[in-house]
């Protein structure tokens, strides 16, 4: 059950998220908007005492600086890269996360991976490679915002390790609410030296476009509502259920993320396009098996 509404909550907020990219394209801006959609229903949660309240300490929010810096890194550049390129574009791109995280873990010595890993990330780079050069809406921008979106995100998982680990009495619910609460933090006075001078003109346009000014709020608000409900989700998720078990529950999020905004954007597709992703995502679910393996054997040792 709990992949079934991660799923559909990832689906709703791609879809919408694109809607208002399409005739808003000002990235900062929305990416702004959904922390702050999130930090608002985490103060709400946790005044109505319907999620406890964490009290957070000085070293708490210290060590959080770091992880949510990165988180809001590869926020704004996913968002930038959905703006400027297809959404199956970039989740495409997006899959070779993986490569990056055995990358960097490797040379900040964070972990050590056997070969069978290293060979695993080989289908994704060789399916993402195939993706970009064949994709029918390249942009340069939208790859460099996945591939940066990757980075910020890998190096949150590191530090969030690094930094939180004697924190493992806030569950994940509370600490993405308070990431969400200092990435806002970081990113809202860049979006506004960034984007601000623009964003009532582009407002008057997106009007003019829609025609019915209450659907482009509606549509601004879901991408908030249901950008922090996956993220919420995922996060719980992970509190419940396997590390394996949710690793390929995202890498077939992806799957039907890609096929759902296909289908809804009427996207062209070329063959090789298709046959690049395929191999991507199917190396996602490669390095899923063989990082679980390599863990084992680490156990059985």
């Amino acid at each position: 059950m709990v992949f079934v509404l991660w799923y559909l909550q990832n689906i709703i907020f791609n879809i919408y998220n694109k809607k208002i990219l399409n005739v808003f394209p000002y990235p900062w801006f929305l990416a702004t908007f959904q922390l702050f959609v999130g930090s608002l229903w985490m103060l709400f949660l946790w005044s109505s005492r319907l999620q406890p309240y964490p009290k957070p300490s000085k070293d708490f929010l210290l060590a959080l600086l770091g992880p949510a810096l990165f988180h809001t890194v590869g926020h704004i550049s996913a968002c930038v890269s959905f703006s400027k390129v297809a959404v199956s574009f970039t989740h495409v791109i997006k899959s070779s996360e993986p490569a990056f995280s055995v990358l960097f873990s490797s040379l900040l010595g964070t972990d050590c991976y056997p070969p069978i890993v290293w060979l695993s990330i080989l289908p994704i780079v060789l399916g993402c490679s195939l993706a970009a050069v064949t994709e029918v809406s390249f942009n340069a921008g939208g790859l460099w915002g996945a591939l940066i979106s990757n980075v910020g995100f890998v190096f949150r998982n590191i530090y969030s390790k690094k930094s939180l680990q004697s924190f493992k009495h806030i569950n994940g619910l509370n600490l993405y609410g308070w990431i969400s609460i200092v990435s806002l933090a970081y990113l809202l006075p860049m979006a506004v030296f960034v984007e601000g001078a623009k964003w009532m003109d582009g407002y008057r346009a997106a009007i003019v476009v829609i025609d019915w000014p209450p659907r482009f709020y509606v549509w601004v608000v879901l991408s908030g509502v249901f950008y922090h409900l996956y993220n919420q989700t995922s996060y719980q998720a992970l509190d419940r259920i396997s590390p394996l078990t949710f690793s390929v529950g995202n890498t077939m999020k992806r799957v039907v993320v890609i096929m759902s905004t296909v289908l809804v954007f009427r996207n062209p597709i070329q063959p090789l396009n298709a046959l690049g992703s395929a191999i991507a995502i199917f190396g996602t679910f490669l390095y899923s098996q063989a990082s679980a393996a390599g863990k084992a054997k680490k156990k059985d040792a």
